[in-house]
């Protein structure tokens, strides 16, 4: 086992990798930029150590910045958290170079699963149903106009690498097409450095559904069921849970069986998830795999009782998984909400400032992940999560109603968040009946979507 890691990220997952390291008894040296020098990561880790100003490229994203902050410190890992340098094959293959273990897949399986395109045709030859999209990487406008006629409009665009939601367009159109894809290159270029794009068949009134895996370095994989995550806005979640109320036992078994025989079958290694849309008829298609710790794992542990990230590092460290699928237990419901720093009622525009009061839910069945604290700065350079309210039930209803409460007790005042958002959400009749698509907020518009659910 490793006796330090690096944490190179920040916010809250930073903050869960530190408590998991702590269970395990490793001492965590946490990485942080001129920006994050009050988080609470920083203040709880037995060192930290400063990677460079608040500009993600020069600080979070900067390899070379990392490793050397990881061997300055005595560190024998490097954790990536997600985001950032977590699904980066030449970083991890840079971490590897210089003796030091990457927290996640190894160099050559990041490599294997880098482009969605690529993943999407490798897992598709291990039984994975894909939707229809297009043969390679668009070369130019040209191309990708012939490739969109062929599938039939309306298309999907999507970046090759990275994830989030940025980079991706729905078009329905030749012209939307031409006038979108520029946009899509300059995004993924600017979040992931690369501009590569491929298109996929847009289906419409889909559920987004992902599968949980762990795979060991023995070949040794489990499944830990499955989390719907179909309340987006503009291709980003906002809201995951798990069991997924758009599929039924039967559909959920076979799916995850599916999921985790192809990713065993194609030389998948660490903690993954396999993410699939849902069609009106039950149809899963296949879309792509993260080779990460995910944003919504909670959810997964409140249903299984098993520490996802503490799994991870064992894993890496070379340990075989330490339960088999026969003793994966999942009980109960789990709702995640993500509590942003957002203006829901102007289509979510981020918000940044101080943190002037903050008091965290409690009571049964009820977690809040969140690196805030009263007094704390809110930087402007990042993403906007504040923090995770994860609540369990014993059934929907059960956890629904706990996230009613949980909302009512959460206290962030400073700044505008994103709780009026979800407390009209969970009033929502489309949520209550399990109805919703990835399109629900998209359709409307968010102001719109609080407004219908006003009074």
């Amino acid at each position: 086992m490793f006796t330090r890691i690096l944490i190179a990220n920040r916010g809250e997952i930073a903050l869960r990798v530190l408590r998991a390291c702590r269970v395990l008894g490793i001492s965590p040296v946490v990485a942080y930029s001129e920006a994050d020098r009050d988080t609470r990561a920083v203040q709880l880790a037995d060192e930290a150590i400063c990677v460079g100003p608040a500009e993600s490229r020069r600080s979070y994203l900067s390899a070379a910045s990392i490793i050397s902050a990881a061997l300055v410190t005595g560190c024998d890992a490097i954790h990536p958290g997600y985001g950032f340098l977590s699904e980066d094959d030449t970083f991890a293959e840079m971490t590897r170079a210089h003796g030091l273990t990457f927290i996640g897949p190894p160099p050559e399986v990041l490599e294997r699963f880098a482009s969605k395109a690529g993943t999407r045709e490798l897992l598709a030859k291990h039984g994975l149903p894909t939707i229809p999209g297009s043969h390679g990487m668009l070369r130019d406008d040209p191309h990708a106009l012939a490739e969109a006629e062929r599938i039939g409009y309306p298309v999907l665009i999507k970046p090759s690498a990275g994830g989030g939601g940025r980079g991706m367009r729905m078009v329905r159109t030749a012209r939307e097409l031409q006038q979108a894809i520029t946009i899509c290159r300059s995004e993924a270029r600017a979040a992931f450095g690369d501009d590569s794009l491929y298109l996929e068949k847009w289906l419409e009134d889909n559920r987004h559904v992902e599968v949980q895996v762990i795979v060991d370095k023995h070949g040794n994989g489990i499944h830990v069921g499955e989390r719907d995550c179909s309340v987006q806005r503009r291709h980003q979640k906002i809201v995951e849970e798990a069991p997924s109320p758009a599929i039924d036992d039967t559909q959920r078994l076979a799916l995850a069986e599916m999921a985790i025989k192809a990713a065993v079958a194609a030389g998948y290694e660490n903690v993954g998830t396999l993410e699939f849309l849902v069609d009106g008829d039950g149809k899963a298609y296949f879309i792509e795999i993260n080779c990460r710790i995910q944003v919504e794992h909670p959810v997964t542990e409140m249903l299984s009782g098993m520490d996802l990230v503490a799994e991870q590092i064992r894993i890496a460290a070379g340990e075989r998984l330490s339960v088999r699928q026969a003793d994966v237990r999942l009980t109960g419901h789990a709702i995640e909400l993500r509590i942003n720093a957002e203006d829901t009622a102007h289509e979510f525009r981020p918000q940044a400032g101080v943190v002037e009061r903050y008091l965290a839910p409690g009571g049964p069945g009820v977690r809040m992940d969140s690196h805030l604290y009263s007094g704390y700065e809110v930087p402007p350079f990042y993403d906007s999560l504040l923090g995770k309210l994860v609540v369990w039930g014993p059934d929907r209803p059960t956890a629904i109603e706990r996230a009613r409460a949980a909302l009512d007790e959460l206290v962030v005042e400073g700044l505008v968040t994103n709780v009026p958002f979800h407390k009209a959400l969970l009033e929502s009749q489309p949520f209550l009946d399990g109805a919703f698509t990835t399109n629900l907020l998209d359709r409307v518009g968010a102001a719109a979507f609080l407004a219908s659910t006003a009074g």
